[in-house]
C-alpha cells in the first residue's frame, strides 16, 4: 500500500491571514477597556461532578465563551488576552497525586464515564504512545482529550523526571485500566537514541497487549488533538493500511546528522547531555538503506510495527543509527521507503513534507505569512506556541494533531479544544447512533 498524502485547503487562507490579522488589532483595543471590566469577571468554574468528595478541587475552567473563540467574536477573545496576561492557574503535580490517590474520585472528576464511542470505534481501536518528562496536568489533559475505553495507551516517563511526576504518571496508569506504564523507560537525552528507543520501548509493550489496535499514534507533552476520535478513525481508515508520517531525500546538511559519529557532551540545559558531531566518518547504513529524513512523529499501521519488531534489516539500522543526530527524524521516514514493508512509500515518490503528512500542525516562524497566519501565542526556538485565537484555523486546517500548546502560554486555547473536540465526539456518536442500521437480506 502507497502512503496517502493529503494537502490542507488553502483556498481561504488568505482570507482568513486578512480576518485574524484585523482581528488582533481589535482585540489590542479592547484590551484597554476590558482590562479593568474583565479583570474582576473573569473567574473559575467547577468542571464535572464531585458530588461526596468536597475535600477535592476539581479542574479548573474559565468563564469563557468557546464558540464565540472559535467563531473569532473580538470581545472574547479579548478576554482570553487578559486571562493569559493574568498568568492563568498552574496546577502542580501533587494535585494530581492527591486526586488519582482515590480512582473513582479521580474517573468522577474528569468525566471519563461520559465518554461515548460508536461501533465504528469499537471495531477499529487505537494505541498511543505518550513519551513526556513534566507537568503531570497537561499529561492528564492529552490523556482525556484522546481517550476512549476500547483504545490503549502506554506512557513512558523519562527517568530524570521528578519524583512526583513519576508518581502522578503511575497514578493514571493506576486509575485507567487501558493505560500503562512503559516496561523498560530511558534516561532521554535531547536528540539522542533514547528519544527512539522510548517509542519503541511502548510499541514493543503495545504490541504485546490483548487489544488488536489498528494504528499507533505516538505524541509528546505538548500535543494536543484537533479531531475527535471518532473523526480520526474516519480518516485513519481511508489509509488503507499506510502510514502517515514525513519522509523526504535529506539536505547536505541534514546528512551531516548521520554521515559522521557523533558523541554524548554535557549540556547546559534541561536535557543534560546531547550529541555532537565529531569528525570521524560513518560507514554507510546496512543492507544498502537510502536515507530519508523526516519528523519523530508518526502515525503506524499494526503491521509496520510487527515489521518493525521483527525485521533484521530494522534492527540492523537502528543499531547503525546510535551514535547519529536526532535518530528518530530518520529512522522511520527511511524504514518506510524499504520495498515491501507494509504501508511501503516508493523511492521514487515524491517528497512527503511537513505540508502533506497530517501528523502534527507544526507552525514555524519563517513560513508565518506565505502559508500561516500569524501566532497568536509566543514563539520558542521558531516554533510557535498556539493561542486562544488560532482555535478556528487549527481545527479546519486539516491536521490531526497540534504542536506546540502550553497552558503557561494559553490555558483558554486547550480549554476550547477540550469542549469542541468532546462536543463533536458526542454529537457524531449521536448521529452515528441514530442513523438506521443497514441489513442484508439472503435466502437461508
Amino acid at each position: 500500500m502507497k502512503m496517502r498524502c493529503f494537502f490542507p485547503s488553502r483556498l481561504r487562507k488568505k482570507h482568513f491571514i486578512s480576518s485574524l490579522s484585523s482581528l488582533l488589532v481589535i482585540c489590542a483595543l479592547l484590551l484597554l477597556c476590558l482590562k479593568v471590566t474583565v479583570k474582576n469577571s473573569v473567574t473559575i468554574e467547577q468542571y464535572g461532578t464531585t458530588a461526596g468528595y468536597d475535600d477535592v478541587e476539581p479542574p479548573h475552567r474559565y468563564n469563557i465563551d468557546c464558540n464565540a473563540i472559535y467563531n473569532m467574536d473580538p470581545a472574547e477573545v479579548g478576554k482570553s488576552l487578559v486571562i493569559r496576561k493574568q498568568g492563568g492557574v498552574w496546577v502542580q503535580d501533587e494535585n494530581l497525586i492527591n486526586l488519582t490517590s482515590n480512582c473513582p474520585r479521580y474517573l468522577r472528576s474528569r468525566g471519563y464515564g461520559a465518554v461515548q464511542v460508536s461501533e465504528e470505534e469499537q471495531a477499529f481501536p487505537l494505541a498511543y504512545s505518550l513519551v513526556v518528562h513534566k507537568s503531570a496536568s497537561m499529561v492528564d489533559k492529552i490523556l482525556r482529550a484522546v481517550y476512549t475505553p476500547n483504545n490503549i495507551y502506554c506512557i513512558h516517563y523519562d527517568l530524570k523526571s521528578s519524583e512526583l511526576f513519576k508518581e502522578a504518571m503511575e497514578g493514571l496508569a493506576r486509575c485507567l485500566p487501558n493505560v500503562f506504564i512503559a516496561s523498560k523507560l530511558e534516561t532521554v537525552m535531547y536528540a539522542s537514541i533514547s528519544r527512539l528507543k522510548a517509542d519503541l520501548n511502548c510499541l514493543s509493550d503495545l504490541m504485546g497487549s490483548e487489544v488488536k489496535w489498528r494504528y499507533v499514534i505516538n505524541l509528546c507533552g505538548q500535543d494536543f488533538p484537533l479531531r475527535s476520535n471518532i473523526e480520526l478513525v474516519a480518516d485513519l481508515k481511508k489509509l488503507q493500511g499506510g502510514n502517515m508520517m514525513e519522509t523526504s531525500r535529506p539536505s547536505k546538511y541534514k546528512k551531516q546528522r548521520f554521515s559522521f559519529h557523533h558523541k554524548l557532551q554535557d549540556a547546559a540545559f534541561e536535557y543534560i547531555q546531547m550529541p555532537v558531531k565529531t569528525d570521524k566518518a560513518k560507514e554507510p547504513p546496512p543492507h544498502g538503506i537510502q536515507m530519508f529524513i523526516g519528523s519523530a512523529y508518526f502515525v503506524l499501521s499494526r503491521e509496520f510495527v510487527v515489521y518493525v519488531n521483527t525485521s533484521t534489516l530494522a534492527r540492523d539500522f537502528l543499531v547503525w543509527s546510535n551514535d547519529t543526530y536526532s535518530p528518530d527524524e530518520h529512522f522511520w521516514a527511511t524504514l518506510t521507503r524499504v520495498p515491501g514493508v507494509p504501508g511501503e512509500v516508493p523511492r521514487a515518490q515524491a517528497d512527503v513534507t511537513d505540508l502533506m503528512s497530517k501528523t502534527r500542525l507544526v507552525k514555524w516562524s519563517y513560513l508565518e505569512g506565505p502559508l500561516y497566519p500569524t501566532c497568536t501565542g509566543k514563539h520558542v526556538r521558531s516554533v510557535c506556541i498556539y493561542g486562544a485565537a488560532e482555535l478556528n484555523w487549527l481545527m479546519n486546517y486539516g491536521s490531526w494533531f497540534a504542536n506546540k500548546v502550553d497552558p503557561k502560554v494559553d490555558p483558554v486555547l486547550i480549554q476550547c479544544l477540550e469542549e469542541k473536540l468532546q462536543e463533536k465526539q458526542r454529537l457524531l456518536v449521536k448521529a452515528k447512533k441514530s442513523q438506521p442500521k443497514t441489513s442484508s437480506s439472503g435466502k437461508c
